[in-house]
């Protein structure tokens, strides 16, 4: 062991995690890590910036949890539109309601779902969201999902993790399945 990992041997604080990269999964480990936390008491809030109001497994899998909140803030992935003004509106309300959430020390996990492609697109100030992932309790955790992390983003984090997709059914004309999926 190394004089600077001993040095750090114990540490207790709340982590900054990216979960990013093209492969599928990015969303699952989150809500992954938010069932486990909350099993654990945790206090637990998801923020999904691009999901709408499509019905996914997870929304009705974390309404049996008391300690579990999920909510919906985008209108759906960005990627079909011509003109994001939509998006750039509810990315900042939702945003402001991700912040207040980060600053106010209410919870002990939350997930920043599809925030990187909302900071890729150029629908938030990276400088604001930067600062205030700074100001965070000492003990929050918060997972950042999403393809496309932006540099500041990653090095910022304590933990990057970048699933890369080997294959995918879709290429073969199999869409996105219940239970699965979503």
């Amino acid at each position: 062991m190394t004089k600077e990992n001993k040095s750090k041997k114990g540490i207790k604080k709340g982590l900054i995690i990216v979960n990013t990269g093209n492969g599928k999964g990015k969303t699952s480990a989150a809500l992954g890590t938010s069932l486990r936390a909350a099993g654990n008491g945790f206090k637990v809030l998801v923020l999904q910036f691009m999901k709408g109001s499509w019905k996914y497994g997870e929304l009705e899998a974390f309404k049996k949890f008391s300690n579990v909140e999920i909510v919906q803030l985008g209108s759906g992935f960005t990627w079909h539109k011509e003109n994001l003004d939509e998006d750039r509106g509810l990315a900042e309300k939702g945003w402001q309601k991700a912040k207040d959430a980060i600053l106010n020390g209410d919870y002990q996990l939350i997930v920043l779902d599809e925030i990187n492609y909302v900071l890729s697109y150029g629908l938030l100030d990276m400088g604001n969201v930067i600062e205030v992932l700074e100001k965070k309790p000492k003990m929050l955790h918060v997972i950042l999902t999403g393809r496309d992390a932006m540099p500041e983003i990653i090095e910022l984090a304590d933990l990057v993790t970048e699933m890369k997709e080997i294959k995918h059914p879709f290429k073969d004309g199999i869409y996105a399945q219940k239970g699965i999926e979503f």
